[in-house]
Formats: structure tokens, C-alpha cells, sequence
């Protein structure tokens, strides 16, 4: 696999609790000045991340910035190549694409659109994104999409942005590993990530490659806090959100790795949302870091140590504060946890 040495550190983003687009765009200016390698926006339902990793683009010198995910369902694959031409060239060749299906929840009732295969309509996204960012015309006659006729209509890229994908299942990560130039976990333990690193190294087989080609980045929930029982109420309450109220996407996530989930889900759905946060309680130390500075490192240093893991994005919980999200950046902070990092 990929070395022993530890994971590098990124930031993934907070999609609440910030009150302004400036203050968002502030802890991406923070992250830099913290030493972390990359900034990562996920794309919900709040702020959109083209825009703010544009003024991101604007106001960094140094660090990576990349998207994760832009889903398949919101934009179409040409504007989604425009998108990454426009930013890699905005960051000066500092971006890295990165796709995925999302969930249900999100693409039928926020979109409005069918959840209709995810997986060959990823793997499609990913070819048209990277022809179209080749400044050659595109030619595609895919399932999804027919495309002809047209080349980007400005100078591609002189280094074209990796395009990374999302997947939690078997078969989307071992399309990732099979196409994409990077894989985005999430919701995942450290055994999860084993498990699921077979299924990356049997699609990079097919590929005709070498898995260690793949860049690997695991989204993470993290807070940190001297109140150790907030940090962990904190990543408790969001795990048994995304078990109990993104639809069936996460539940079946962690049921394939081994966890009890269906009582939670069951509860969320029925109202009862202190039993859901009962039963998430149970495991959520697998999934996420939290507690005392001293507490919290020691659980992100064994999350660094998983081999096969390139990168772990610190990720914070939906309750998180201002303050809550600065102190867990700070402490986990490469220059806290020690910089012996993978690049």
C-alpha cells in the first residue's frame, strides 16, 4: 500500500453555523495559515461552493482547494468541466475536482431530480469532465449522455485538476478506484476503511493500474472542546442525523460495516430523536473524534495511521459553534498533531 507514514491533514468545510459567505470563506484563510494541505466545501443545501471556492481562489496563496462533492444531479458534466477548468485556473493550479451521486434525500427532494443510476452516471461524469477539461472536442455516446460538437471555448487547463469520486458502497468504490483519481470516504471506521480498500484495489486492478495511483481522503467529524461530553454530544447528534435523517443511504452504509443502525433509523423516523442519539452513542468513537485536545489527537492519530489512507479531512459536526469549529482547527492543526505527513 501507500507507506507508513501518517496521513496528511485537511479541512472539509462546515455547511452551517456560519453567519456570512466572508466568514466562511475566513476559515478557509484560517486553514492555511494552520498548515493544512487542502481546503475541501461539500455542496448541500446552503451556500453554493463554486462561489466560495472561487473567493477562496482569491484570498489562499498556497493551499489545495477542492470540491466534495459536486453532485452528478445538479449540474450537467460539461458545465461541471467548465467549472474545474475556471477554478483550476482562479486557484493557479491548486484544484482538485471532486464528484459524486450524493444520496436520495438531497438529489429527489431538494433537486428534484430521479435518483436513477447513480453509478453509471458517476462513471460518465468523470469521463465528460475530463474530456472537456483535454480542449478536445468531446465526443461521448455514453447512457447517460450524448455529446458532440463542442471544445471548451477558452485554453484547458495546463495541468489538468485530479477528479476525485465519492462512494460508499462496494461497487462505487471500486469505481473509483477503476476510473477516478481519487476515492472520498465517509461515515467510515478504521476497519470500514479496510474493507472498503479491497474493494478500491480490485477496481484499480481492472483499471490496469497501480492502487497506490488512487488518492485516498476519509471526511471525518471531529470537535474538540475542554467539555469533553459537548464534543462527543456534538458528533453523536450529527452521526445519528445522517443515520436517522438523510433517507436510507447512511444507514446502509454502516449496516454493510457492521453496526446496529436500523433501531436508530427507526427511532429518527418515529420523532424520537434522544433514542436515535442513544443508539449512535453505542459506536460513534468508530466514526468520529472528540474530546479533550490530548483526547482528541490520540483518536486522529489512529485514524492517520490506517494504511492506504492519504488524507484525513477534518470534518465538523452540524451543531458545531464558531467557536467550537476555530478550537477543533487549532488543535488539530497539522502543527498540533505533528507534520510527519504523506504528500
Amino acid at each position: 500500500m501507500k507507506g507508513e507514514t501518517a496521513a496528511s491533514l485537511a479541512v472539509h468545510l462546515p455547511v452551517a453555523a456560519q453567519s456570512s459567505l466572508d466568514r466562511l470563506v475566513d476559515l478557509g484563510v484560517r486553514a492555511e495559515r494552520l498548515g493544512y494541505g487542502r481546503v475541501w466545501l461539500p455542496e448541500t443545501w446552503g451556500r453554493d461552493a463554486v462561489t466560495t471556492l472561487a473567493l477562496l481562489s482569491a484570498r489562499t496563496e498556497r493551499i489545495g482547494l477542492g470540491s466534495s462533492l459536486f453532485t452528478v444531479y445538479s449540474r450537467s458534466p460539461a458545465l461541471v468541466g467548465q467549472t474545474a477548468a475556471t477554478l483550476q485556473e482562479a486557484a493557479g493550479g491548486r484544484f482538485r475536482v471532486g464528484l459524486g451521486p450524493s444520496g436520495p434525500a438531497v438529489v429527489e427532494r431538494w433537486h428534484g431530480v430521479d435518483f436513477e443510476r447513480p453509478l453509471r452516471r458517476t462513471r460518465e461524469y468523470v469521463d465528460i469532465v475530463r474530456q472537456v477539461l483535454s480542449g478536445e472536442r468531446v465526443s461521448y455516446d455514453g447512457d447517460c449522455f450524448e455529446l458532440d460538437g463542442f471544445r471548451l471555448r477558452c485554453d484547458p487547463p495546463e495541468t489538468p485538476p485530479p477528479v476525485d469520486v465519492g462512494g460508499m458502497g462496494p461497487k462505487a468504490v471500486e469505481l473509483a478506484g477503476r476510473f477516478a483519481d481519487g476515492w472520498h470516504a465517509i461515515m467510515c471506521s478504521p476497519d470500514g476503511l479496510r474493507s472498503r480498500f479491497d474493494d478500491l484495489e480490485r477496481g484499480a486492478s481492472l483499471g490496469g493500474r497501480a492502487v497506490d495511483d488512487v488518492r485516498t481522503t476519509l471526511v471525518l467529524p471531529c470537535a474538540v472542546s475542554e467539555r469533553a461530553e459537548h464534543a462527543r454530544r456534538l458528533v453523536t447528534a450529527h452521526v445519528a442525523f445522517y443515520v436517522g435523517g438523510m433517507g436510507t443511504f447512511y444507514r446502509d452504509a454502516l449496516e454493510r460495516q457492521g453496526y446496529p443502525v436500523a433501531s436508530a433509523h427507526a427511532a429518527w423516523q418515529d420523532g424520537d430523536r434522544d433514542a436515535a442519539r442513544d443508539v449512535a452513542e453505542t459506536f460513534v468513537d468508530d466514526l468520529a473524534v472528540s474530546g479533550t485536545p490530548d483526547d482528541a489527537q490520540a483518536a486522529l492519530a489512529r485514524f492517520r495511521a490506517v494504511d492506504g489512507l492519504d488524507e484525513v479531512a477534518i470534518a465538523f459536526p452540524r451543531g458545531a459553534t464558531v467557536n467550537d469549529i476555530e478550537t477543533t482547527m487549532r488543535v488539530l492543526s497539522p502543527e498540533s498533531s505533528g507534520r510527519n505527513r504523506r504528500t
